[in-house]
C-alpha cells in the first residue's frame, strides 16, 4: 500500500462497538484512487456509515490505519478537515436559522469568510436553486430544499474529497436531479467523491468504482461494469447485490 498516491488508503480497519462481540468492520483494506466517484454499497447494518465516520475522523477505529490524501487520520486530523467535505445522512442544519445564517456558521468553521465566502455563495446558490430562499428559515424548507442546502454546506470549502452518506434519500425527483448533476460536475472539476446509497440504479449510473460491503467486510469491488459481469452471465447491479447479500430483509 502506498498511501501517498491515493485519495484514501485503508489498511486492516476494524471497528468493534462496546458491548458487541461482532465487529462492525472486520479487517478491511482498501485503496481509492483520486478522481473517482466511489460507491460504498451494502444492506442496512453492513458498516457503511461506520466506515464513513471513521474516514472523516468522527469515530475512532478499534485497529488499523487510515490515510486521507496521504495523511494519517490519527495524527493529522486537523489538516485533513481542511481538505474534506462531509454531508451526513441526517440533515445537519440549524432549523431556526436562515439558509444564509447556516452557511455563514459552517463557512466560518472551515475558514471561509468575507469576500471568499461571498464568491463561493455566488457559485453554489444558482446550482442548487436556493437564491430566493437564502434568507428564509430552514424549518420552513421542503425536504428537497433541506437536502440541497445540506449538500451545499458540505461543498462550501471546495473540498478535495467529499463524503456523502445517502445524499438523495427522501428527496423529490427534481432535487435528486440537481444533486446528481452537481456531483458529476464537482467530480469532473477534480473532487474525489465517496458516496453511500441504497439506490442501486443511481449508484450504477453515477459511480466509477464500487465496493459492496456486508457484515463488515468487502464482498465485491470494481467498476459497475466489472461487478455486473462478475457472475455466470451479465446482470444488473441490483441482481448482483441481491445474489451477494441475500434477499432477507435487514432492519
Amino acid at each position: 500500500m502506498n498511501p501517498g498516491s491515493a485519495a484514501i488508503a485503508i489498511d486492516g480497519l476494524t471497528k468493534v462497538y462496546k458491548g458487541n462481540s461482532k465487529p462492525a468492520l472486520n479487517n478491511i483494506s482498501l485503496t481509492i484512487d483520486r478522481g473517482h466517484i466511489f460507491g460504498l454499497l451494502g444492506p442496512n447494518g453492513a458498516g457503511k456509515t461506520t466506515m464513513i465516520r471513521i474516514l472523516c475522523g468522527l469515530l475512532s477505529a478499534t485497529s488499523g490505519e487510515v490515510f486521507i490524501n496521504g495523511l494519517p487520520v490519527k495524527e493529522k486530523l486537523r489538516e485533513i478537515r481542511r481538505i474534506i467535505g462531509v454531508v451526513p445522512q441526517e440533515i445537519a442544519l440549524y432549523p431556526s436559522l436562515t439558509a444564509y445564517e447556516n452557511l455563514s456558521v459552517y463557512g466560518g468553521i472551515c475558514g471561509l469568510k468575507g469576500k471568499n465566502f461571498k464568491l463561493r455563495l455566488e457559485e453554489l446558490l444558482p446550482v442548487f436553486g436556493l437564491e430566493k430562499s437564502l434568507h428564509s428559515r430552514v424549518d420552513r424548507f421542503s425536504g428537497g430544499m433541506k437536502r440541497r442546502l445540506n449538500l451545499m454546506v458540505g461543498m462550501l470549502p471546495n473540498p478535495l474529497i467529499l463524503f456523502l452518506d445517502e445524499p438523495t434519500v427522501g428527496v423529490d425527483v427534481q432535487s435528486k436531479k440537481v444533486i446528481l448533476e452537481n456531483l458529476v460536475s464537482t467530480n469532473q472539476s477534480g473532487t474525489t467523491i465517496i458516496y453511500t446509497s441504497h439506490y442501486l440504479e443511481e449508484a450504477e449510473n453515477l459511480c466509477t468504482d464500487i465496493a459492496i460491503l456486508d457484515e463488515g467486510q468487502i464482498i465485491s469491488r470494481g467498476s459497475p461494469e466489472h461487478i455486473r459481469n462478475s457472475g455466470d452471465s451479465p446482470a444488473s447491479l441490483e441482481e448482483i447485490f441481491l445474489a451477494l447479500t441475500g434477499k432477507e430483509v435487514r432492519d
